[in-house]
């Protein structure tokens, strides 16, 4: 069973960002694996543990510097990896092309794992865009996975407390949720091991990616400016509370 997880190189969100230009950051911070990925690694070295003869690949579209994502991913469980080297961002158009582009030549896949999203971008389409081109069922929000032989049964949160049961052919593609599982995360000794496993280098222009008839470009990043107004609640405690729910209910609009 050949299982791909798709990672993304993003910032790490503790991280300082600062904008350079009118649509580059400072790359000179700390980058990760993209939380959510964490859960789909995790899960495929959960799924692995029961098909010996899995192997886990982890596949990246980035700089040269995103190899160090990739060495985090196999550090938690994937085998070997692929980086797809690009000098520039790409949207989740272009990004999901080169994925499965990289994903079809490299071989034969069963499951596909993402996140259902990423930290920086926040676009939710990848997976999507991805199993399109794959012609792949595809879930998101993946909370649990029971995979059998040739199918597997997936639950998905659509909404807090409402679960979606689906029953999925492979090959498919899945999008894994923060309820998918607690990540693990690796041991000294297992990212020691990490630096000696295989990434296969890709040149974005090898894989002859049919350039798409639409796309998105970032103009323009504006920091964000948090405006904060504190408010002095008083009386008593029947009364602050009451508060709290009128100004949650009525200025938020959370409630």
């Amino acid at each position: 069973m050949n299982i791909y997880v798709c990672v993304k190189h993003v910032p790490d969100s503790a991280a300082t960002i600062t904008v350079e230009g009118t649509n580059r950051i400072n790359e000179k911070i700390t980058f990760l694996v993209n939380p959510y990925d964490e859960h789909a690694l995790t899960e495929a070295a959960t799924i692995r543990a029961s098909f010996p003869d899995a192997e886990i690949v982890a596949v990246c579209l980035g700089k040269p510097a995103a190899e160090n994502t990739l060495r985090s991913a196999m550090a938690m469980g994937a085998d070997r990896g692929i980086l797809i080297e690009t000098d520039q961002p790409h949207d989740s158009i272009f990004t999901s092309r080169a994925l499965a582009a990289a994903i079809r030549t490299d071989g034969r896949p069963r499951i596909i794992f993402t996140g259902k999203e990423s930290i920086d971008s926040e676009g939710m389409q990848t997976h999507f865009r991805v199993a399109a081109r794959l012609g792949m069922p595809v879930a998101t929000n993946v909370v649990k996975v029971a995979a059998g032989e040739n199918d597997l049964e997936v639950e998905c949160e659509r909404e807090p407390g409402t679960i979606d049961v689906i029953r999925m052919t492979m090959p498919c593609v899945l999008g894994a949720g923060k309820g998918l599982n607690t990540p693990n995360y690796p041991t000294f000794p297992e990212i020691v091991k990490s630096r000696k496993k295989p990434v296969r280098h890709i040149a974005l222009s090898d894989l002859a990616i049919d350039p798409p008839d639409a796309g998105v470009k970032v103009e323009e990043l504006v920091p964000a400016v948090e405006q904060r107004t504190p408010r002095a609640l008083t009386g008593s405690a029947a009364e602050v509370a009451a508060r709290i729910v009128d100004i949650l209910k009525n200025e938020a609009k959370v409630i």
